[in-house]
């Protein structure tokens, strides 16, 4: 499915990560907490939890969290992704733009998706967002 080879262990370090942030989300309002887990590729795992606003249009999700705390670090690539929510969906449009913007496009990410039961199902970036928009698309 994907390009990036990611180990067992790496794999499930990524998921108990996003599901232990999940219970850290702000989620005052919709009670929808979010945790999300990514890692670069040298290896380094961050996470981030939704943050609600009371003005919904502030809110912040989980994926753009973690791709903050990346960034903030000094990595700027990743290898993989893990999101944890209740019922399993998958991350936003805006989301999914966004940690686009830190993957190499000429290979894939595997994205994995978790629910409240605990169950696992991958994707990758490349089945969330076919034919992404890019810097490559600019010059």
């Amino acid at each position: 499915m994907t390009d990036t080879t990611i180990s067992a262990e790496q794999r499930d370090r990524l998921i108990a990560a996003a599901c232990a942030a999940r219970g850290r989300a702000y989620a005052r309002y919709s009670r929808f907490q979010v945790g999300a887990a990514i890692l670069s590729e040298d290896g380094r795992l961050y996470t981030g939890v939704n943050i609600e606003n009371a003005s919904y249009g502030l809110t912040v999700c989980a994926e753009r969290n973690a791709v903050g705390a990346m960034v903030n670090d000094g990595a700027l690539r990743i290898a993989a992704v893990a999101v944890c929510t209740e019922n399993g969906v998958t991350p936003c449009g805006a989301c999914r733009q966004v940690l686009s913007e830190f993957v190499d496009h000429e290979s894939d990410i595997p994205v994995w998706i978790i629910d409240g039961r605990g169950e696992v199902r991958e994707t990758s970036l490349a089945a969330l967002l076919p034919d992404s928009f890019g810097a490559r698309h600019l010059t």
